[in-house]
């Protein structure tokens, strides 16, 4: 007879005697404690090994033992329960024993603490659980070791760790991880059930009243793990998985995330020694940058670099510049960047596959799910389902707030490999011909939605009328987030040929143009259209796309000099063919031109010239034409010292306004009035009439707001403020803030009279 039987019945014989001696029988005893009456039996009769901790709290509540008695008695159950033959994970005979921990591991601070916190503060009834989680090469077994050596102490009964191979072809069955579980855990083999149910309650049973630390690594999914975890007491396990196991209910996440600069730079460091990164401390931090900051590729750079004491981390920095040979070079020995990649590629459903691979073509730092839809030939619907698929696979990272993706620097070469690979040249172009195509048509058709013409038939140029964006906002938020995209499928429709849809496009984007002028993409937007038109050899359409690349060289870029050649250069066309339109527009911009080059008596005669143009048509173009120039014109003569005269121009830009535009809608014309009334309120400010300035000022800003204007805003709003200084009105400092802010963010060059108004109110502020 063994002595866990032996054992077994020194706890039967006590416990029976207690309870004679309480006066119970077994039916009183059972219903007192809550056990089962067959339970007690069985108790007694010496059939179950030692109960659990909690069965015999029980007892001794209903028995009312005293701290002597209901001490000896959980000592009989306690020698009864099935304990492993070696019970810490640190004894060499203990198959599931912790791996090695990393000597130079680094960072992922915040994580452990969140971790010994758990540790810290058991709770029996919710043994805690931590889902370890995130992008392949992030170091997730590396963290997990680490912190299960760290958190050591605080489990006495043991720590223990199993590996699912979670990405192998097989993983481990639960069956045979319940089975190396209850081994490791002491359990002799001929006592381990043959059912995976009855494993995972006897797991449950023999973790119950211990202190353990478990480690599964590498889980492929929640059905492998659930049998796997205690039910009761105070365990913690650990899970690693390169998914993100959603389903899991009640669990603490830990999400790591990429290195920062300086800790990759750290981990670097402990891996190849301090005089080696002291001595070429920049080409240690280009060499983490190119290394995408994580953890899998610093270390391979590492150990390559410390294999070859002689060879210099500039050299590694070269290698890994070639962005075609950066996933060769990132190889040491069998640790591989692209093996990690590959692993988690293999296990994904064909289409997401598909869509991984294609998505690589999408070009600026993250896409759309109708972009990955578009490259991957798929519903859109579908494209979402599987982009959802590669983020809870590691391999897209999402965005918070939005539904569009973006890859890690390294996984999209590997993706893009895969496209060379798998797709061919032929089919990556036909893919990217096609997004190109939709996203064009979808970007002229949101950009007509700014143009006071076409804006009522805007959605009928759009790929998909039902699905594209349904007011101005929303046109506004999808050309600003797929600018990338669609300047790209611009570029794209140039190279193949489609010179009128390039035309159509820019032509398109012209209003839209005006109210994000802070952007520096439109010199190349009107370029491209310019070089369509002489491809098509469209004269007029030339003279146009001219006019508005000298309007983005003169105020998006501040390059005057190319503002003039391009204006310039739209008056001899228009002139040629006798577009007085374009010429009184081309004189415009070559007179704001002269004006910024200094040329002021030059550009004052090229405004007149350019305003009596204008004004000698009769079309609504013309009064819109005429409406800039008399504007700009005014501006520069109160800049020249003549407010008295400007006041008078603005005043007639005011008039035009005031008396509509036949064609042109309500929102345009109170922009253009709006601008007026700016003008007009600099002008009083130069004549020190103040109060109707500061009215003029606020008005047109509040419009500019009105009108999601922000380059025009930021100006009025500056204005406002000079004009709140003048007067020592302590609103100032507050719009001056706001202004310099919206000025930066703009990259506009008033920004350095925002920054010295109020330097001049920190002086005037400041105590003697």
């Amino acid at each position: 007879m063994g002595s866990g039987t032996l054992m077994a019945g020194e706890f039967a014989q006590y416990l029976r005697e207690l309870r004679i001696c309480a006066g119970l029988s077994q039916e009183e005893l059972a219903h007192a404690s809550g056990v089962s009456v067959r339970a007690l039996a069985d108790l007694e009769r010496g059939r179950t090994r030692g109960p659990q901790r909690r069965t015999v709290q029980a007892l001794t509540e209903a028995l009312g033992l005293d701290p002597v008695a209901a001490q000896k008695l959980e000592q009989t159950a306690r020698l009864g329960r099935p304990r492993p033959r070696q019970t810490t994970a640190r004894s060499p005979h203990n198959t599931l024993a912790l791996p090695r921990d990393l000597g130079d591991f680094t960072a992922r601070g915040p994580a452990l603490a969140q971790l010994l916190a758990l540790a810290e503060r058991p709770d029996g009834a919710h043994p805690p659980v931590t889902v370890v989680s995130g992008q392949p090469g992030l170091g997730k077994t590396s963290f997990a070791v680490h912190a299960a050596h760290r958190l050591a102490p605080h489990f006495p009964d043991g720590q223990f760790a199993l590996d699912l191979h979670g990405m192998d072809p097989q993983p481990v069955t639960v069956r045979d991880a319940l089975a190396r579980l209850l081994r490791g855990l002491g359990v002799a083999e001929s006592a381990i059930p043959a059912a995976t149910d009855d494993r995972s309650g006897l797991l449950r049973s023999v973790v119950a009243d211990r202190r353990l630390l478990l480690l599964l690594d590498n889980a492929a999914d929640e059905a492998q793990v659930r049998p796997l975890l205690p039910a009761t007491g105070d365990s913690l396990t650990i899970i690693t998985s390169r998914r993100t196991l959603a389903g899991f209910e009640s669990v603490h996440r830990t999400d790591l995330s990429l290195l920062r600069r300086e800790e990759a730079v750290e981990l670097l460091t402990r891996i190849v020694g301090v005089p080696r990164v002291q001595q070429e401390a920049q080409a240690a931090r280009d060499l983490v940058d190119l290394c995408g900051h994580l953890p899998l590729a610093v270390r391979i750079a590492g150990q390559r670099l410390a294999s070859r004491p002689n060879e210099s981390l500039g050299r590694l920095v070269a290698q890994l510049g070639d962005e075609g040979r950066r996933l060769d070079t990132l190889q040491a020995g069998d640790l591989q960047v692209r093996a990690a990649f590959a692993l988690s590629y293999q296990h994904l459903d064909p289409a997401a596959r598909t869509l991984f691979r294609r998505a690589s073509l999408a070009v600026g730092p993250d896409f759309s799910s109708d972009t990955a839809a578009l490259l991957s030939d798929l519903p859109p619907h579908r494209a979402v389902r599987y982009a959802e698929e590669l983020t809870d696979a590691g391999l897209l990272y999402p965005d918070p707030t939005a539904e569009r993706y973006r890859f890690h620097d390294l996984i999209k070469s590997f993706a893009i490999e895969r496209a060379a690979e798998e797709d061919g040249p032929a089919v990556c172009e036909a893919a990217q011909d096609r997004a190109a195509q939709w996203i064009l048509r979808r970007a002229t058709a949101a950009a007509l939605r700014f143009d006071a013409e076409y804006y009522q038939n805007a959605s009928d140029a759009d790929p998909d009328p039902t699905g594209g964006p349904a007011d101005l906002p929303a046109a506004r938020t999808w050309l600003e987030a797929e600018r990338a995209q669609w300047l790209a499928a611009l570029r794209h429709a140039q190279t193949t040929g489609r010179h009128q849809q390039v035309i159509d496009a820019a032509e398109a984007m012209h209003w839209f143009s005006d109210l994000t002028q802070h952007w520096e993409v439109w010199a190349e937007v009107f370029q491209t259209a310019v070089d369509a038109a002489r491809a098509l050899g469209s004269r007029k359409d030339e003279a146009v796309h001219l006019n508005y690349l000298a309007w983005a060289y003169n105020l998006c870029l501040h390059d005057p000099h190319a503002g003039l050649a391009s204006a310039d250069a739209a008056l001899a066309v228009a002139r040629e063919i006798g577009d007085s339109l374009q010429e009184g527009w081309s004189l415009g911009y070559g007179a704001g031109a002269l004006h910024r080059l200094g040329r002021v008596d030059e550009s004052f005669d090229r405004f007149w010239e350019a305003a009596a143009c204008l004004g000698a048509q009769t079309s609504a173009q013309a009064r819109l034409g005429e409406l800039s120039v008399l504007n700009t014109l005014g501006n520069n003569l109160r800049g020249a010292g003549r407010p008295e005269e400007a006041l008078l121009i603005h005043r007639r830009s005011e008039a035009i306004c005031r008396a509509g535009m036949p064609g042109q809608s309500a929102e345009l014309i109170a922009l253009y009035h709006a601008n007026a009334q700016q003008q007009m309120g600099n002008d009083l400010a130069a004549l020190s009439r103040w109060a109707e300035a500061e009215g003029l000022l606020r008005r047109a800003l509040a419009h500019f707001e009105v009108a999601q204007a922000p380059s025009w805003g930021a100006s009025a709003q500056l204005d406002l403020g000079l004009v709140l200084l003048a007067q020592g009105r302590q609103e100032a400092r507050q719009i001056l803030l706001a202004a310099r802010d919206a000025l930066g963010a703009l990259n506009d060059l008033r920004l350095a009279e925002a920054t010295a108004a109020l330097r001049e109110l920190d002086q005037l502020t400041t105590p003697c």
